[in-house]
């Protein structure tokens, strides 16, 4: 049988008839974490792993289209023929995943039509679109049992890049942007099982998830093959929860000791799991960056329990590890006496990332089936519109639905005010990091924190120029110290940096300013279409 795996068909930053909301772009930064950050937002997009995942691990010949058109869908439709189209869509994209399955039946009336991803968590989801099969979870082995193909098979994973497309400060940046990186996904799901999470509840619900890989050894054996493949030494662990396996970590850790490994990796991580960890493991380990939910104090969640998330960041940040904090608004215990006390607590974290989000209910989580119960949900609320940047989709008690969006923008604009752009923060842990380990006296722990301080000394102290000179009028306090900060780094690592950083500098400026002018909420950017075939 010949396969189709899309993606669903853009545009993705623009308000269109299928769900495609403006305030909605395709892109985790400028959508959910830098988005009130100007011209300092990081802007990038990241391929669909999930149908790379199962392209890699099936034997029948297939076609991978990410990011499509709707035309250039209709096109691969009618120029081959295909006995099954898999079709991956998040909730608020359902209104794409029907017109692509109405477009299947009219262009490929003989193809059976798959449907997987999140959306596939909508209760009833088979009575809103033209579909054969709803696959719901991991989709690899459904896909092997489907085409008669071994399930138990190893797993296979494909070389992904993370990134791809990166803009900063009005330019282009090159492949990955600073830090070319792999996507790594060890495993899918999360056995925390916080009531809200879509992912967890998606792949089992608590205490359960999917591992596709359960060694160290497997993980090592992967990292050196993209290593080799992509010629890139930085991963993003693409895993809910990767800390949380000590064993198979640590024993990642000890074959990267054996072979002499200087990686760095992006990982997510819950607070009670760093905890288990010495920092001195974490940072042999070659943990650079660590995705943590704050969420609320007062959110009384397992992963929180007994953390102080405050302090722990700047454990973390001293030990050159940058940390990107998620906070939640509009919880349960949140009012309009206490939401700026709430918000000030999560910007004092002064992560140097913040992921904001507003508590929302998504169909198929705990916390949905518990706000139907107790009749809350609003009635008229487009799945659309049910992503977190936008408005609550149920009755919160205290707080009234368009008073939910204030709230979210004033979070965001409150870190961006008080803590200066994302970039300038995360330029600052590494170099706190280079200053702890830059004369370490283990050799791959200083060969990578000397590779850090050479980005630092070889061109990412022009952007420091540039943000504090923009920021010089608005923001004089910020202003100053990222001036500070700019001239550490020139007195430590001295060389031409300061000639490199005016120079370079002044054009990051004019290119920022420019681009602020031009497009004040950012630049709309969409995805390229991807077109990758296997066994074809």
């Amino acid at each position: 049988m010949r396969v189709l795996l899309t993606s669903v068909f853009g545009p993705f930053a623009q308000d269109d008839a299928y769900g495609s909301r403006a305030v909605n772009p395709l892109e985790l930064y400028h959508n959910q974490v830098t988005r009130a950050q100007g011209p300092f937002s990081l802007r990038m997009h990241h391929r669909s792993w999930g149908i790379m995942l199962i392209q890699a691990n099936i034997d029948a010949p297939s076609t991978l289209l990410d990011f499509p058109t709707r035309e250039r869908f209709i096109e691969e439709l009618t120029s081959h023929q295909y006995d099954v189209v898999g079709i991956s869509g998040i909730i608020v994209n359902i209104g794409k995943v029907r017109e692509m399955c109405r477009l299947v039946r009219q262009h490929s009336p003989k193809s059976t039509i798959v449907v997987g991803g999140h959306v596939a968590a909508i209760p009833g989801l088979e009575l809103m679109l033209e579909a054969d099969h709803i696959v719901k979870g991991e989709g690899i082995r459904w896909f092997r049992a489907f085409l008669g193909e071994p399930v138990d098979a190893p797993i296979n994973h494909p070389a992904v890049r993370s990134s791809f497309g990166s803009r900063l400060m009005g330019l282009r940046m090159s492949q990955g942007g600073g830090d070319p990186a792999a996507t790594i996904i060890p495993s899918v799901g999360c056995p925390m099982g916080c009531n809200f999470c879509t992912t967890s509840s998606f792949f089992g619900g608590k205490g359960r998830f999917v591992n596709f890989f359960e060694t160290g050894q497997e993980l090592f054996d992967i990292m050196c093959d993209t290593e080799r493949k992509l010629h890139v030494s930085t991963f993003f662990v693409m895993d809910e929860n990767f800390l949380l396996y000590k064993t198979r970590v640590l024993e990642l850790l000890e074959l990267m000791k054996r072979h002499g490994k200087v990686w760095s990796m992006f990982v997510f991580s819950s607070a009670n799991a760093i905890k288990k960890y010495e920092m001195r493991q974490l940072v042999e380990l070659g943990v650079s960056w660590v995705w943590m939910g704050f969420e609320s104090a007062e959110a009384g969640y397992a992963k929180l329990e007994s953390a102080d998330t405050v302090a722990l960041t700047r454990e973390l940040q001293s030990h050159g590890i940058r940390v990107q904090g998620s906070s939640i608004i509009g919880m349960e215990h949140h009012t309009p006496g206490n939401m700026r006390q709430e918000i000030a607590h999560a910007v004092a974290h002064d992560a140097d990332c913040h992921q904001f989000m507003l508590y929302t209910p998504l169909p198929g989580t705990p916390l949905h089936a518990e706000m139907e119960g107790q009749g809350r949900m609003l009635e008229g609320v487009d799945l659309a519109d049910i992503h977190g940047q936008h408005k609550f989709n149920f009755k919160h008690e205290h707080i009234e639905r368009d008073d939910s969006k204030v709230w979210l923008d004033e979070a965001f604009q409150h870190d961006f005010d008080v803590n200066g752009p994302s970039l300038f923060r995360m330029m600052r842990t590494t170099f706190e990091g280079w200053k702890r380990y830059g004369a370490d006296d283990d050799a791959r722990v200083r060969a990578r924190f000397a590779g850090e301080a050479a980005k630092l000394k070889q061109g990412y102290g022009a952007a420091l120029w540039a943000m504090e000179k923009y920021l010089e009028a608005s923001n004089k306090r910020v202003s100053e110290h990222i001036g500070d900060l700019r001239r550490q780094i020139e007195r430590e690592l001295g060389g031409l940096s300061r000639i490199i950083d005016r120079v370079a500098g002044a054009v990051l400026l004019w290119s920022a300013r420019r681009d602020a002018a031009a497009y004040p909420a950012g630049r709309p950017l969409e995805p390229e279409t991807f077109v990758d075939r296997r066994h074809w």
